[in-house]
């Protein structure tokens, strides 16, 4: 079902529209055969940047969309509502952008950021590493200055599209501290980088999540984004920015599990009537309906306070609680709408399910955004 948007401009309501085309087109037929066999779909994230998908919410002077927040984040809820692991990927290559857009030189930015937003360059996002997810001021891996550039040695995990993506916006210790984490912009084919086989997931399986190994490897002087010291500040800029990504991501996941429940609803009868039409049953849905509008109102509301400049990161801390949330409970009662089917591989809503259960842990976990929110409040 069509969401009703209500969108700023005939040009943001254009755009949904292309992106609901390409999304039928090119996402929902591939999505099932991908998923299943575990097999990256390549050559999507290019076609995705020549339709400007890629780079929405940068300006257009870089070759981004120049679209508000608020836009940028519907086009990911209907990337989502077709195949989750897409929407997340394109997040995340989005998240990957912020540091260069936000804090690089115009060189920097005039030299590299045109072909990421074309979607010529694909972005990861390396913050995370094996003791250091939540608590990032912990992290071990260091980058030792040396005749010019850095020097990269240690281990990052958790990072999507590992191995595959062309950038990393890379996180890496030059100093003891919490002011001693600094932001590199790393290519992704550099001498001494590896990577680990692909997680075992349990959902969004056609894009690969690995860990990363530095054995030494040495990045240019110009690959320091901001200034040595900064990484922590960089960080936690972008993270505000990619939860509103995920719960957007969350969002268009539980109106596809909303989707498919209410088209099974309307199919299947029971007693002479159409399920539906049982109040027990059409009580649940009109729940699960109720809880995918707040999560979309919920992050409409902190795109829109950004877009107008105001302070969101408390904000985008309850977007994200509230559609991850809300997605993990919609996609376990679409299941209960089918029943035995909707156990089964026949139908998506158990892939929506397992889909669900990493948005409430990625891009810090809903605990963390207790604390953010909770902190907040006491300031």
């Amino acid at each position: 079902m069509a969401v009703d948007r209500l969108l700023p401009t005939q040009e943001a309501e254009d755009l949904i529209s292309l992106t609901r085309e390409i999304a039928d087109r090119e996402l929902a037929p591939r999505v099932d055969r991908h998923e299943n066999d575990e097999t990256y779909p390549e050559g999507l994230f290019a076609l995705l940047g020549k339709a400007g998908l890629l780079g929405l919410a940068y300006p257009e002077e870089y070759g981004g969309g120049g679209q508000p927040y608020e836009v940028y984040l519907q086009v990911l809820e209907e990337l989502a509502a077709r195949w989750a692991a897409v929407a997340v990927a394109t997040s995340v290559h989005t998240l990957a952008c912020h540091p260069l857009y936000a804090f690089g030189t115009d060189e920097q930015k005039g030299r590299w950021l045109p072909d990421m937003l074309a979607g010529a360059a694909i972005g990861g996002y390396s913050l995370s590493e094996p003791q250091a997810g939540s608590d990032a001021a912990s992290l071990n891996c260091k980058a030792e200055a040396v005749e010019g550039g850095y020097r990269i040695t240690g281990t990052k995990a958790w990072i999507t599209h590992g191995g595959k993506a062309d950038f990393y916006a890379l996180f890496a210790r030059t100093a003891p501290g919490a002011k001693g984490v600094s932001c590199f912009l790393a290519p992704g084919a550099t001498e001494g980088l590896t990577f680990g086989k692909p997680e075992r997931k349990m959902g969004l399986q056609a894009v690969p999540t690995t860990s990363a190994f530095w054995d030494g490897a040495v990045l240019d002087a110009d690959r320091l984004i901001g200034t040595e010291g900064q990484g922590l500040q960089i960080a936690f800029s972008a993270l505000d920015n990619g939860r509103l990504g995920i719960a957007a991501c969350a969002t268009g996941l539980a109106q596809a599990a909303l989707d498919a429940a209410v088209d099974y609803a309307n199919e299947r009868t029971t007693f002479g009537r159409k399920i539906i039409d049982h109040q027990g049953l059409g009580f649940l849905l009109a729940d699960m309906a109720a809880a995918v509008d707040s999560a979309r109102a919920t992050y409409l509301d902190a795109a829109r306070r950004r877009d107008a400049g105001r302070p969101f990161s408390r904000q985008a801390s309850v977007a994200k609680l509230i559609a991850t949330d809300a997605a993990m409970k919609v996609t376990t009662d679409a299941v209960q709408v089918l029943g035995g089917y909707g156990y089964t591989r026949d139908f998506p809503v158990e892939r929506h399910m397992r889909e669900a259960k990493i948005m409430q842990i990625f891009e810090g976990t809903n605990q963390i955004q207790r604390l953010v929110i909770s902190r907040g409040l006491a300031r």
